[in-house]
């Protein structure tokens, strides 16, 4: 049966509701006319300790990166994203740097890094570094010299110190909760024992927040950007890029009741644009647009299209889409369509509002399903209950997911992801449709939010075990040792690379063919019309030559004439079965 299909009919310009087509058209198209890599590409997030190990202790390197390059390059992703590798006492897997312009041992050496970058440009990857600016180590020498400057000194204003509230300072300086879980604020000793002052963590006791307030901390950061852009790397993923300012006299704050929390590390979402009620005093707020004009300029320096992208927790899309207005950053991520359901109507209209308001400022939308931070989509979209984002799932989780939906499900969400306008961003191990390793021993946990909810959050551990490259071998091509500092389920053993490598039906072969389509019909570049008359639980639209439909209902959907491109799943003739996602071209 042939269904006919029409496109929905776009506003004038003149329209003050612009249509998903004008937005995405505008999203794409820089006002000099050119094409910034950015705009368009398809980044793959590596997380270092797990991708490859180089010297076989069982954390992951920067030579074992480099020695697998050319797999990401067959993959087909435009640029790589390097979670944190620089010195660390590893408190938070990196996120706590003592170091900002050296690397961990436990990764390599400048010089490996050196090696990776050229490798990786030889190969036509851009290369993008994290930068976490919100918090440093309570090692790094800034705050050691702050602990031991006196109270008021200019060493303590680098970062949050407070007198305590009560008769004696015994009390934190106000009510903020640590997004791992207890209070944020640590009271210090002082040298001669006595009780002193307390210091402001957001994330774990080992993480002071940095005071942006003070300019030296600017000062500071400039020199940062510039060692990194100075070495050649593309670009910045700007960690917490929300919570860099808080309101100054740092008040409490009570969350109301319809405020959340989300990803993996908990951060409370603000409702909407308003600022009635009032949002978190230490999430979104206005003077952190300051700092990342700033470092715009410090980017324009540089010759080449060097990109920030934040990290930013913000609702909904037109607040976000303000992180990316012509002077500021280049990218955000675009955590809304991360946390979307399963759900035809939430889609489209996510996809019309992040389409609409990026193009608004010009920016390109993002799309993103997993990281580092949340639990892997082909997990996520197996809960028939929703999933606990932002605790983890482990051994003691009351419910479990579908395996087979969810791996399915995923599939589908990604062949629709990868035809939108815009930039993806792709986590390690996704594209052999790795699952949440959910049956981590608590021996083996090594999350803050496990520690500090004393077992109450399994935290994320459980989407950043080591990947396998191959099937055989202790750990499945990791290393050539069997070391991981995370153990390894057996089912990676038949989700290995060079299994999948020989299978066309495999999740790594649809992520070839999607990559290649995408390049090939230029659909990052592309504008989209919404195409109706397929049903409600249908989401279908047109992309340049391509029309993509997903159907997420309950029963199977007539297909329009056309040629199949690719197809998440097996087609039934020419029915489109539930839970799959299809490419044509007529």
């Amino acid at each position: 049966m042939t269904t006919p299909i029409t496109s929905s009919t776009a506003p004038s310009s003149t329209d003050a509701s612009s249509s998903a087509t004008a937005t995405s058209t505008a999203a794409q198209s820089h006002p000099s006319g050119e094409k910034e890599w950015w705009r368009t590409a398809v980044i793959y997030q590596v997380y270092p300790r797990s991708f490859a190990d180089g010297n076989g202790d069982g954390v992951g390197d920067l030579p074992g990166i480099t020695a697998h390059l050319p797999a990401l390059r067959t993959l087909g992703v435009d640029a790589i994203w390097l979670s944190p590798f620089m010195t660390s006492p590893q408190r938070d897997a990196g996120y706590d740097v003592a170091d900002y312009r050296d690397v961990d041992p436990l990764f390599g050496t400048l010089d490996d890094f050196d090696r990776m970058l050229a490798t990786a440009h030889e190969l036509g990857l851009r290369v993008i570094v994290d930068l976490v600016p919100n918090h440093t180590s309570s090692e790094h020498a800034w705050f050691k010299a702050a602990l031991a400057s006196a109270e008021g000194s200019e060493a303590r204003e680098h970062y949050y110190f407070r007198d305590g509230k009560g008769e004696n300072g015994d009390l934190p300086p106000n009510n903020w909760e640590s997004v791992f879980g207890g209070p944020a604020w640590t009271r210090i000793t002082n040298p001669d024992g006595t009780p002193g002052q307390w210091y402001l963590h957001l994330f774990d006791t080992s993480q002071p927040d940095l005071n942006w307030a003070d300019q030296w901390v600017w000062e500071q950061f400039r020199g940062i950007l510039r060692f990194w852009l100075d070495r050649g790397v593309d670009g910045f993923r700007i960690d917490v890029a929300h919570g860099m300012v808080k309101v100054a006299g740092l008040p409490d704050y009570t969350p109301a009741e319809h405020e959340g929390s989300l990803s993996g590390a908990s951060v409370t979402l603000e409702p909407d644009i308003s600022d009635e009620p009032p949002g978190a005093p230490f999430w979104g707020q206005e003077g952190g647009h300051e700092i990342f004009r700033d470092w715009h300029n410090v980017l324009a320096e540089y010759d080449g299209d060097r990109a920030l992208c934040g990290e930013a927790w913000v609702s909904p899309p037109a607040k976000l889409a303000r992180y990316v207005r012509p002077d500021e950053m280049q990218q955000t991520f675009n955590f809304s369509y991360l946390e979307t359901p399963w759900n035809a109507d939430a889609l489209h209209k996510v996809i019309d509002d992040s389409l609409e308001a990026f193009g608004e400022v010009g920016a390109p939308s993002t799309w993103v399903l997993s990281n580092h931070d949340v639990v892997r989509h082909a997990t996520r979209l197996g809960f028939s209950e929703e999933s606990p984002q932002g605790h983890g799932l482990g051994p003691k989780t009351p419910f479990r997911p579908d395996a087979v939906l969810g791996l399915r499900r995923a599939r589908a969400a990604t062949t629709l992801m990868l035809a939108l306008p815009g930039s993806a961003y792709l986590y390690q191990g996704e594209e052999l449709g790795l699952p949440e390793v959910i049956d981590l021993p608590d021996s083996a946990r090594q999350d803050p939010t496990w520690f500090r909810t004393n077992g109450e959050r399994y935290g994320r551990d459980g989407c950043r075990v080591p990947i396998p490259w191959t099937a055989d071998g202790p750990s499945y091509g990791f290393n050539e040792t069997g070391a991981s500092w995370l153990p390894q389920p057996a089912e990676w053993a038949k989700l290995a690379r060079d299994v999948e490598a020989t299978d066309p039906q495999s999740t790594l072969s649809l992520y070839e063919r999607l990559l290649s389509e995408r390049e090939a019909r230029s659909l990052g570049a592309g504008t989209l019309d919404w195409v109706d008359g397929l049903g409600d639980e249908v989401v279908a639209f047109r992309n340049g030559d391509v029309t993509v439909i997903a159907n997420l209902g309950q029963a199977s959907v007539p297909l329009p004439d056309g040629d199949v491109i690719v197809s998440s799943e097996p087609l039934e003739g020419r029915e489109l079965p539930v839970d799959t996602t299809v490419w044509l071209a007529f």
